[in-house]
């Protein structure tokens, strides 16, 4: 659970302790249960302690009105900060918050199954919950399992704080047979972080266990993420789900592109799907991407086989999940941070051999006929998801035809999407035909916003466009001086004619962003420089304050080993800070450690680098919680862009808050 308490819960009452598998002879979790990834709400990460039972209540409603119930949907979970401080003297029993829900979690239940949805709720494996305002239910297991039999609980989540240091097997086993002995079906959820690799003997104790810390609303945390749950596809099946934390779907600090890529690779890797937005403040946008219904039959298909990763390089994913039915689910997922076209095949599939496929695209609703090609062009963190089977009515549906518009790079280490005013680039639109039959005619367009110089370079025309050929156009285009800084919208297009049904198109889009104009003129302070492009582990980088939360603007005084600075820029590994320079600067300065902010844990560690366009020109070495401040510069001298660099130094990122502190530019 929870960023900070949970942080701090690990160092007072946390340890690590091995743990054994459960033996045949233990009785198993109810094995009727979540026989496929449960669907539901929990409200942690967008209320944490601020919550009420009509809050709750309002959740239940929305779920009927606005056709979450309808698309799969059903449990609504209660977190932690329910229950009152103590525990009732006469019955030992867990009470429900005078204030918070003054009518009883009994009544809420009630009015949750009502309609027609399933009641869940929160408790720890420890003396007191993460939050520390209610009792936990260790040494309690049955007066605690029996109390939400009485209320009508259908869903527990079990939590590790304040755990005692006592085996995870041993407690989380307690709370099974406890909830057995109820004889009420409770679908059990083992909230134990991964710490003691619960899939490895959480089948048979629980129906879904956590395999990571907390999630949060922050794109490399959901990467983070994705990247230790997606090698666990083995231990997954019905009733037994590897659970890699909620939803942060709605809550607004990603780019709908990357909630669309977190809600489809959840999907496909047969993750719970428990929203953790409040559903009083999602977008339609997003309530869109949340009732995908073709998405959530693939995460819901009774085959119950998490989707495994069959490739993975340089940023660029292929995940695939059979279906009960033989077809085969595929997401194709660009972690990059520049366009990128992904492909695989029927065959890498494991799909049996057949002149034509259809592939559904289940973002668009709509088939495609492929000759055996399944490919996507995405933008960075773009995810396609598909649904693939051989088929004998391929013909019947519009040819799979790629299209990709392509920045080609002009400073190494620098995404090609940052397009300075006055510089020219070279854009690039390419088509492919993955059809097994030819298109006709095919031709492709580009247009730049008004104002932008635009020059052809070269332009392809195929009368015929057989299967795997592609035709491709290129073109000069010139940001004006002038042009607002800020992201504008490149537009490439392929038309086609599909003989026998008429003319068809294939637009596609490319963001490019314009960095304001570059700082000149004496000293500079990094942190008084406007960013061309940040991405920071934990949180935003921040400016004359250490990184905080992931909220942003919540941290402190730069301050490294004692020494506290007014000025800087704080980090979080593994995290990357591009400022434009356009070649007015020759050099930069700063003093770099590890911030004191999380100091209580003695823990943290980073490699600190500075990049002038492709040359690495200054590095701090190792530096860690227990180092004074180093002195690091570099020349920039002709550099257009300068890149500052936090690393994970290889024992992972926790607490890994790097500082650039005094950092300086001169120009």
């Amino acid at each position: 659970m929870r960023s900070l308490l949970t942080a701090l819960a690990l160092v007072a009452a946390c340890v690590t302790v091995p743990v054994l598998p459960a033996t045949a002879t233990e009785p198993a979790a109810d094995p009727t249960l979540a026989l496929t990834p449960p669907m539901g709400f929990n409200n942690w990460n967008t209320t944490g302690c601020d919550i009420n039972e009509q809050m709750i209540r309002d959740m239940a409603d929305i779920f009927v009105s606005k056709g979450l119930k309808e698309a799969g949907y059903q449990y609504v979970n209660v977190d932690d900060c329910w229950a009152d401080l103590t525990r009732d003297p006469a019955t030992g029993r867990l009470r429900n918050h005078p204030v918070r829900f003054p009518s009883g979690m009994k009544a809420l239940g009630d009015y949750i199954h009502a309609r027609g949805l399933k009641f869940g709720i929160y408790t720890s494996a420890g003396t007191q919950t993460c939050a520390k305002t209610m009792p936990g239910a260790l040494d309690h297991e049955e007066i605690d399992a029996q109390t939400f039999a009485d209320w009508g609980v259908d869903y527990l989540k079990y939590d590790n704080c304040n755990n005692q240091g006592r085996p995870a097997l041993e407690r989380y086993t307690k709370m099974r047979d406890a909830l057995k002995k109820t004889g009420r079906p409770i679908v059990y959820s083992i909230c134990e972080w991964g710490q003691n690799k619960p899939w490895e003997w959480g089948k048979g104790v629980g129906h879904l266990w956590r395999t990571t810390g907390d999630i949060n609303d922050t794109w490399s945390k959901t990467v983070e993420i994705i990247k230790l749950n997606a090698p666990l596809d083995a231990y997954a099946g019905p009733g037994h789900w590897n659970d890699p934390d909620m939803l942060e779907v709605g809550n607004g600090r990603q780019t709908t592109t990357e909630y669309r890529s977190h809600f489809a690779l959840w999907s496909i890797m047969a993750a719970p799907l428990l929203i953790g937005a409040d559903l009083r403040k999602v977008s339609q946008e997003h309530f869109d991407v949340l009732r995908n219904k073709e998405i959530i039959a693939i995460n819901q298909d009774r085959l119950g086989v998490q989707g495994k990763v069959i490739h993975q390089k340089d940023g660029h994913w292929v995940f695939v999940k059979p279906l009960a039915n033989g077809d085969k689910a595929v997401a194709l997922f660009n972690e990059s941070e520049v366009n990128a076209t992904i492909s695989t095949t029927a065959r890498d599939l494991g799909l049996p051999r057949s002149t034509g496929y259809t592939v559904r695209d289940l973002w668009q609703h709509k088939n495609f006929q492929s000759a055996g090609q399944i490919s996507a062009a995405l933008p960075p963190h773009g995810t396609a998801i598909f649904r693939v089977k051989a088929s004998r009515d391929w013909y019947r549906h519009e040819p799979a035809i790629d299209a990709q518009l392509d920045i080609a790079p002009r400073h190494a280490g620098i995404p090609s999407t940052i397009t300075p005013a006055g510089e020219p680039f070279v854009a690039t639109v390419t088509a492919t035909n993955q059809a097994p039959i030819p298109v006709l005619n095919a031709a492709t367009t580009f247009r730049a916003p008004a104002g932008w110089q635009v020059e052809q370079l070269s332009s392809e025309r195929a009368p015929v466009l057989l299967t795997s050929q592609s035709v491709q156009g290129k073109w000069k285009v010139t940001p004006p001086a002038g042009v607002t800084p800020g992201e504008h919208l490149l537009n490439g297009s392929l038309g086609v004619t599909w003989a026998g049904h008429g003319k068809l198109t294939r637009p596609v889009d490319a963001g490019v962003l314009v960095p304001v104009a570059p700082p000149s003129g004496g000293e500079l302070w990094a942190s008084d420089v406007q960013f061309a492009k940040e991405r920071s582990g934990y949180g935003p980088v921040e400016r004359d304050r250490s990184n905080g939360g992931y909220v942003g603007g919540d941290g402190k005084t730069l301050t490294i080993n004692g020494k506290t600075y007014e000025k800087g820029l704080g980090a979080h590994a593994n995290a990357e800070l591009i400022l434009y320079l356009g070649g007015r600067c020759t050099t930069f300065s700063s003093d770099v450690g590890i911030d004191d902010e999380r100091d209580v844990n003695q823990l943290g560690s980073a490699i600190f680098e500075v990049w002038a366009d492709g040359t690495k020109v200054a590095d701090s070495g190792l530096r860690t919680w227990k180092d004074d401040a180093v002195h690091i510069s570099g020349s920039l001298k002709g550099a257009r862009f300068l890149r500052l660099v936090v690393n994970d130094s290889g024992d992972g990122v926790r607490f890994d808050r790097g500082d650039y502190a005094a950092a300086k530019l001169t120009c």
